[in-house]
């Protein structure tokens, strides 16, 4: 029948947007718990850190209910072309998003024990670099509901600034915690936290890569160059 088509399409339709919704959704707890957890720091707020911490859990139950939707319209749709792109898309981007929403929480942890031991650093940098963390999230996730291939690129080269911010602000860790060893506790904190707001970043970008995929068909390159050149002196300080 002629009309039984249009109806499957439009019910697919349907299904796309509320998948685009439950992607939002997830993503606006994100936005919420990494701005509260540089918010904590910065205020030196145990009581809002404490709150981000408590909040993970309902981050992870939005990226299983994305999935578990995502792989039913897999399963039932059979999508090909673009609205396979997408559905693949979402599955790859609530990965990220789960993975920013741990890089929260343990940036709230930490800002309890920093807030702990005296320290004389300032915090300036750290929330320069918040703040372009949160406006890059903020853009990206926007671009994933708009499905603007322009701003996904945007967001894509805005993470160079991120990483300049992340490697000023380790060298003056570093410095500060060399000229009085009584700095290394507080600093060693804050070092974790500055990295934990630069793989945010990076999580950014890989949805921002993801998005243009998802709407173009075409990856962006390969490489991006990236200016965190302290893995020479640091390893694994994002756990």
């Amino acid at each position: 029948m002629p009309s039984e088509p249009k109806h499957i399409v439009t019910s697919f339709e349907a299904d796309l947007k509320k998948l685009h919704d439950m992607i939002a959704t997830m993503g606006g707890l994100v936005e919420r718990a990494v701005a509260d957890a540089t918010t904590a720091l910065l205020t030196r707020n145990p009581d809002l850190a404490t709150r981000v911490i408590e909040a993970d859990p309902a981050i992870n139950t939005e990226q299983h209910n994305v999935e578990q939707f995502a792989v039913r319209l897999l399963a039932l749709r059979q999508p090909v072309a673009d609205d396979l792109r997408h559905v693949i898309q979402a599955l790859k981007v609530v990965t990220d998003l789960e993975r920013i929403g741990d890089y929260a929480a343990n940036i709230a942890k930490r800002s309890i024990v920093v807030n702990q031991v005296a320290s004389g650093f300032a915090l300036s940098g750290l929330g320069q670099m918040a703040l372009l963390v949160q406006q890059n999230l903020k853009s990206c996730i926007d671009t994933v509901g708009e499905l603007s291939a322009d701003k996904a690129i945007a967001v894509w080269r805005a993470d160079q600034m991120v990483d300049d911010l992340y490697n000023t602000i380790f060298r003056e860790l570093i410095t500060y915690m060399m000229e009085d060893a009584r700095n290394i506790t507080a600093c060693t904190h804050l070092l974790f936290i500055a990295k934990n707001l630069e793989r945010i970043g990076d999580h950014t970008t890989n949805i921002a890569e993801l998005t243009y995929y998802a709407i173009t068909g075409e990856n962006l390159p390969d490489f991006r160059p990236k200016s965190d050149n302290t893995s020479t002196y640091v390893h694994n300080v994002d756990a």
